[in-house]
């Protein structure tokens, strides 16, 4: 944590203006200490950071910690719950329990905090569709602000890819992950949620203006071993290796490595991110109109007024495909 403090001070003046979001992500954050959490916050104290988030474990939080948060002049806050099924949580590893869940959150807004997200992830393992249904229904009852939907990846190295792999359980089939995200994506709707971004949700002016900046390619510092930083034409890191990173700092002189983005690299980026936004693309920068043609014919993209081309509902299932058909 030392490094860290070190590190934001050694770079303050790199971003060239002043810092509008911070957010303090992990690993869990969570199991910080306050003096830890006391210490990023002194070297990063500004009037203009309009949004500054942390990721909460649901079982690390009570309320003084919570209250100490929001009195550090953190505003928003990241909670990642996954499920308010008891056996699904187990199932993945999760040391919280549904209960926790939801007493989290009523926490967090006695502490004080208006804005609040929740993570959930849908297509686990034997999660029936009801069982989905009645995790939205208990989000919605929660009156939070924003909320994050991921359909289970299998990562390497993971537990539910070893057990996966030695059939221990079977995943989601792809009909039905789908029936699962266009019913999120309707419920939300009909609940007064903007549907922004491929995974995300927020009632209107609670959209993450910290992960937007990532969408829509405004420059960010990462701070921390393994973080990434980009200017707009650059992107570097930070090492990886722990015991690099903290002799690096203690130096004063972080080896980062990094790349040159090329005119291709920034064309695929916008592609990439832009079409996983509410936004979308201008309708001008595809190279291949043949091809946007050919999807808008197909239902899966479609011109709005204001000259920009968004993935439909049809589009979203396919969205990796049509990005892919679309990049140089």
């Amino acid at each position: 944590m030392a490094a860290v403090v070190k590190e934001i001070r050694m770079r303050q003046n790199e971003a060239g203006e002043p810092i509008r979001t911070v957010y303090i992500g992990g690993g869990t954050p969570s199991t910080l200490k306050k003096d830890a959490i006391s210490g990023i916050n002194q070297v990063l104290t500004s009037t203009c950071i309009a949004e500054f988030t942390i990721e909460i474990n649901p079982g690390d939080a009570t309320s003084e910690y919570l209250r100490f948060l929001r009195a550090e002049g953190i505003n928003r806050l990241s909670i990642g719950i996954q499920s308010f099924q008891d056996k699904l949580l187990q199932l993945i590893g999760r040391r919280h329990n549904a209960a926790q869940a939801i007493e989290a959150v009523r926490m967090a807004q006695e502490a004080g905090f208006e804005n609040i997200s929740i993570d959930l992830i849908y297509a686990l393992p034997a999660q029936t569709m009801e069982q989905w249904k009645a995790d939205i229904e208990t989000a919605l009852g929660l009156g939070i602000q924003h909320i994050s939907c991921y359909g289970l990846m299998y990562e390497e190295g993971t537990a539910l890819t070893s057990m996966r792999n030695n059939g221990e359980l079977t995943p989601t089939d792809e009909d039905t992950e789908n029936a699962m995200y266009d019913y999120l994506c309707e419920r939300l709707k009909q609940a007064g949620f903007v549907h922004y971004e491929v995974s995300n949700f927020a009632l209107p002016g609670y959209e993450s203006k910290h992960n937007s900046s990532y969408w829509d390619g405004t420059p960010y510092i990462g701070i921390g071993a393994g973080a990434h930083s980009y200017t707009g034409s650059v992107r570097s890191w930070n090492p990886n290796n722990l015991d690099d990173y903290i002799r690096g700092i203690k130096r004063g002189d972080l080896e980062r490595e990094s790349e040159r983005l090329t005119e291709q690299d920034r064309y695929n980026e916008q592609i990439m991110l832009g079409l996983r936004t509410r936004r979308g693309i201008p309708a001008s920068l595809p190279h291949n109109q043949a091809v946007v043609e050919r999807m808008t014919q197909e239902g899966l993209l479609r011109r709005t007024e204001d000259e920009h081309i968004v993935a439909t509902m049809k589009g979203l299932h396919v969205l990796n495909r049509i990005i892919e058909d679309l990049m140089i």
